[in-house]
């Protein structure tokens, strides 16, 4: 790939956020920067700046920090740490002609000083990898046009590469599978759960190709259509991860966590589907979070603690969650790939 003066390809690493402790003040900023994003709140600025800052953000906070003091470790929060780890691993994956940079969509450390870094070691490319495997305009697209402000700043811009999803890579699915075996060979699960970050229904409808989105059965198979539709992303990547593990298709779910607000978001939600479970005789799940390439709030505290006590609770015996791809070699080694694919 080399060229020009240098050869050197930058790589950009990014992620979500986190705030920089658990600490209210410190979450309530996270909260106002994130949900001021107006493709995460995609309403008018006027309502979006109200309802964040005088709703969401001083009401939120405090239990919101609560729950990320049940994450926090000694290395701080995991999203971090893992990203940071994971830049490290790819770097040294790929070696001195490449520049690899780790930076958070919301937060620090930020895409401004991962891309002031990159401007630093003038690089003749950038590789963007945004670590959302499914695209959605409030993650991947978010951090594409954040990126693309920056940059266009530059004096010199360099060529610009973004990898916009990931949702059916064979390592993607392969490394989850491979984790995920580890648990099944334990164990025999009556049910397995893919539980996805969930979107409200009208990011999804207005992100649809000529009104082509039913909400529905369009979702029954990938294509050109609806190549960047999430809701048809989380559906494949459950349809590869059964296939790796020889699920049958009556024997999983694909359902949607994390809503926000009275809007509809999409549908079956997670905490729905397990009570079903659990009221239909289901004893043992293995469920796992596809929306997510490390450990965070949404996995570890959501998905592995307050879902396990809510299937307890209505009946279920076993819920067990199948971690994140983190920093498993096999994960390294796909990142790479897609680096040098792109």
């Amino acid at each position: 790939m080399k060229s020009g003066a240098t050869g050197k390809t930058g790589v950009l690493l990014v992620n979500l956020g986190t705030p920089d402790s658990p600490s209210v003040p410190h979450v309530r900023k996270y909260l106002r920067e994130f949900l001021l994003d107006k493709r995460v709140l995609d309403i008018a600025a006027p309502s979006r700046y109200m309802l964040v800052n005088g709703v969401i953000a001083p009401f939120r906070a405090p239990k919101s920090a609560k729950i990320y003091a049940q994450l926090w470790t000694e290395r701080g929060s995991p999203l971090l740490f893992h990203g940071l780890d994971l830049q490290k691993l790819v770097q040294e994956k790929l070696g001195k002609d490449y520049h690899v940079a780790f930076g958070m969509r919301y937060q620090s450390p930020s895409i401004e000083a991962a891309l002031a870094e990159l401007q630093e070691k003038v690089v003749d490319r950038i590789v963007v990898l945004p670590l959302f495997p499914q695209y959605a305009s409030a993650s991947t697209g978010s951090v594409q046009e954040k990126v693309m402000e920056l940059v266009s700043k530059w004096e010199v811009i360099p060529d610009i590469r973004f990898i916009s999803t990931f949702c059916n890579h064979p390592g993607f699915i392969g490394t989850f599978a491979e984790i995920a075996r580890q648990h099944m060979s334990k164990r025999d699960y009556d049910h397995f759960v893919f539980s996805y970050h969930g979107l409200p229904e009208r990011q999804i409808l207005k992100a649809s190709t000529k009104g082509y989105c039913q909400l529905g059965v369009c979702c029954n198979t990938y294509h050109s259509r609806n190549r960047y539709c999430y809701r048809a992303q989380c559906f494949e990547t459950s349809r590869q991860l059964a296939k790796a593990l020889n699920i049958p298709e009556d024997k999983y779910s694909v359902t949607f966590q994390s809503r926000l607000g009275k809007d509809p978001w999409l549908k079956p939600y997670t905490d729905f589907v397990l009570k079903d479970l659990a009221a239909a005789g289901i004893k043992s799940v293995l469920a796992f979070s596809p929306a997510f390439v490390a450990d965070c709030l949404e996995t570890t505290i959501e998905v592995g603690k307050e879902f396990k006590e809510e299937f307890e609770e209505a009946g279920g015996k076993h819920w067990q969650l199948v971690e994140s791809l983190n920093t498993h070699p096999m994960w390294v080694d796909t990142v790479a790939e897609m680096v040098q694919e792109a």
